[in-house]
């Protein structure tokens, strides 16, 4: 859950649902409150109206049966009877009061009483979608003394009208659970739908950066992702194109290098001085390995060979056999027991590399295999001096040498890291380095299973 919550498709679910949920929740809040005015507005006209009848009904009744009338013809909300008792009047007449006077004439005195009905003041329940409140009615709710025209003194009471009965109510919460639940499936539609080309873009630049010969992208979808996918495309045919032309280019540079570099190996057969030939030779050697891994550099880059399922485990095993067989102290230790998807002369030379550098270095090499996170780990330990912290990480930089014996008295371009780093990472692996506790440099090889070997 928190990796989906981290992720876009996450962040764009609960972009939507929170949205719509508040934006719903809002417009339902206005919608109730625009309700209930009209509600109210409606309730106030109807007392005016209703008032003004049961005035004109009582005046006709005939004042020795006017209250047994008004006892019947009272209704919740509206009553007009015979007042217990006098009451102080209010300084001004009401809204109210003012509208049912011109309503019906001036026949009739009209008087606003300062004291409201005590059922004024009484709350209310009110219900929502949400949750039911208690609120005072706001509407009209006061006491009015109507003089009639024989005289008569009556009293108008205009109450809150009657509380609905919570029995009679809707189970809102079934509708708010219905509303959730539509709203979770939409958002995450929407962000699963949103946030799929994204994901197709992001998994095409990882294929890329492991085989710049992936097939292009489809160009599918909206017009601005079908955009998108037509620049990706342009660039991965761009950088494949850099790729190409550079390795061709040092391809030809060795070539023609080559021819050049051999008669100059010949011609010094012809120095007389035994000393200055030597030195001439080992200069002319050294300028050969550089030219060789120079190209080799290139061509790990370079990602024209097809990728096939192979067993890492007889992989490696040959690549230390033929150490072995060529001299080299190398011992292996466990077994992946995986098949991994790669380019198996790319993964020979990364091996072939990362031994040699351990046999150069350190006179023997101890390679341990595992399996560790789902991965093929290979622990490449030596016997050297090790390197120190501050130089680890520049040792897969082209051509960078450390300035200590391990390349001082054994050589070398600086160029064999670098390839076998590129050649990794081309598979989704990764190389790291340490200095063994018990001393010596570990190069730890690390590679993505493909799948696990029955």
């Amino acid at each position: 859950m928190k990796a989906f919550l981290g992720s876009m498709t996450g962040r764009v679910f609960l972009t939507l649902f929170f949205g719509t949920v508040v934006s719903a929740i809002l417009a339902e809040v206005l919608v109730e409150e625009q309700q209930y005015r009209w509600f109210q507005d409606y309730r106030d006209n109807a007392a005016l109206e209703r008032s003004e009848q049961l005035i004109y009904s009582a005046e006709i009744v005939p004042s020795s049966a006017r209250a047994a009338y008004l006892l019947s013809a009272n209704r919740p909300g509206i009553r007009l009877e015979e007042p217990d008792a006098p009451a102080r009047l209010a300084r001004a007449p009401s809204k109210f009061t003012a509208a049912l006077a011109a309503r019906i004439g001036a026949h009739y005195q009209l008087q606003t009483l300062a004291e409201r009905p005590a059922a004024c003041n009484v709350p209310r329940l009110q219900y929502s979608l949400f949750w039911p409140t208690e609120r005072i009615w706001p509407g009209v709710c006061e006491s009015i003394n109507v003089r009639m025209r024989d005289g008569e003194i009556l009293r108008l009471l205009i109450l809150p009208p009657a509380s609905s009965l919570e029995g009679e109510q809707s189970d809102y919460r079934i509708v708010f659970a219905v509303f959730l639940v539509s709203v979770t499936a939409l958002a995450y539609l929407v962000a699963r739908m949103t946030t799929r080309p994204l994901k197709q873009l992001a998994q095409a630049a990882k294929d890329l950066g492991n085989d710049i010969n992936h097939p292009p992208l489809a160009l599918a979808g909206a017009s601005e992702i079908r955009q998108a996918s037509a620049a990706f495309n342009a660039m991965q045919a761009r950088i494949r194109q850099h790729i190409f032309q550079r390795t061709q280019m040092l391809a030809a540079i060795t070539h023609d290098l080559q021819t050049p570099l051999t008669r100059m190996r010949l011609r010094l057969e012809k120095v007389g001085d035994n000393e200055l030939q030597q030195r001439l030779v080992d200069d002319l050697s050294a300028m050969q390995a550089m030219v060789r891994e120079g190209l080799d550099l290139a061509r790990s880059m370079d990602t024209t060979e097809t990728m096939q399922p192979l067993d890492l485990d007889s992989l490696l095993g040959s690549v230390c056999c033929d150490a072995t067989d060529a001299g080299q102290q190398v011992e292996v230790i466990g077994s992946a027991n995986r098949a991994l998807m790669g380019r198996p002369m790319a993964l020979r030379r990364c091996l072939v590399n990362l031994i040699d550098n351990a046999v150069k270095y350190g006179k023997k090499a101890v390679v341990t295999v595992d399996s560790a996170g789902g991965a093929a780990r290979i622990r490449i330990r030596d016997n050297g001096p090790g390197i120190a912290p501050i130089e680890q990480a520049r040792v897969f930089e082209p051509f960078y040498r450390v300035e200590l014996s391990r390349s001082r008295e054994s050589g070398g371009t600086g160029l064999g890291l670098t390839i076998a780093r590129n050649i990794a990472e081309q598979h989704g692996g990764s190389i790291s380095l340490c200095n063994h506790p018990d001393g010596g440099l570990e190069v730890t090889l690390v590679l993505p299973e493909y799948y696990t070997r029955k």
